[in-house]
């Protein structure tokens, strides 16, 4: 057997009482043994590491060797190592310690570093990683169990899902601020399907709700549709002049605020979805994944852009 294997806890814990009281009696009395079994534990480990630990002087009192002073550092060591993983195993227990992975759509990346932020300060031992993607990307994630918990509009039906509402989700019709239609506050429906519509590609949650909107108001009317990978480039795009589009509010706080942008005006806008806080129904809910959870839907969706 190899050395270390043969050293035991009690063996150090007798070496620790010993330099520490100045005598295997008054270490017996400390750990609550005999001092034949603390000298038993003390002989055993010199054996196994092969030198002598315990000075023992005339006067009855014992002291430890240059060896045994090393091996006292070790058990230190250990000692320091034990009560740190006992405490992180009360946290794991606890739910204030872990690992929990986090998806959110495309448009969620305006809002959710922030409240990963958030959930970094107040639990700074809990890792949250933070996956974004569309929305089909999102719930294939959701299929392959990669994600815990996800933050995204509609919940799928596929797989089965535990979903709570966590914040109203606007939806608006945006333009440069010198557009045509920016300047009525009525748009006919022929109006607006006359535009050309800057897109998300298919898949993406804001393009399926697009597509909806603009079949209903035009009962299947065709428009023309010019497709993008990224809502950043959609609002270029859209201050370009290249066309409108239908966009996540929480995306364009900041360009609606300095007036790069404008907001098209019909009594059917905004369109106002929810966000939702959703896990698969047979996701086996560990403590820190509940704390995750609880703490973002307390948030009462206050991490949302205003």
């Amino acid at each position: 057997m190899p050395i270390k294997e043969a050293i035991t806890i009690k063996q150090l814990r007798a070496l620790r009482a010993v330099a520490e009281n100045g005598s295997i009696t008054a270490a017996a009395d400390i750990l609550g043994l005999t001092p034949p079994a603390v000298h038993t534990q003390l002989k055993t480990l010199e054996s196994n590491l092969g030198c002598v630990l315990i000075e023992r002087h005339p006067s009855g009192r014992s002291s430890l060797t240059a060896e045994g002073r090393a091996v006292l550092q070790a058990e230190r060591t250990v000692d320091t190592a034990l009560d740190s993983c006992i405490e992180k195993l009360r946290a794991l227990k606890a739910g204030l310690s872990g690992v929990v992975v986090l998806g959110v759509v495309s448009t969620g990346k305006y809002f959710a570093p922030s409240l990963v932020a958030r959930l970094r300060d107040e639990y700074p031992d809990i890792d949250v990683i933070l996956k974004v993607g569309n929305r089909d990307m999102t719930i294939n994630a959701l299929q392959q169990r990669s994600i815990e918990l996800a933050i995204m509009g509609r919940p799928p039906r596929s797989p089965a899902v535990q979903a709570e509402s966590i914040g109203d989700h606007p939806h608006v019709i945006i333009a440069k601020p010198d557009h045509l239609l920016a300047q009525l506050d009525d748009i006919p429906a022929d109006a607006l399907l006359n535009e050309t519509f800057i897109a998300r590609e298919q898949g993406s949650g804001t393009r399926i709700l697009m597509t909806r909107y603009l079949d209903r108001i035009g009962n299947g009317t065709p428009y023309r549709i010019i497709e993008m990978g990224s809502n950043e480039t959609i609002k270029q795009a859209v201050m370009a002049g290249l066309g409108i589009a239908m966009i996540s509010a929480h995306t364009v706080t900041e360009e609606l605020r300095s007036g790069r942008l404008v907001m098209l005006k019909r009594p059917d806008l905004p369109i106002v979805r929810q966000w939702f806080l959703l896990h698969r129904e047979d996701l086996e809910i560990t403590p820190v994944i509940e704390t995750v959870r609880a703490y973002i839907s307390e948030q009462k969706g206050s991490f949302l852009p205003k």
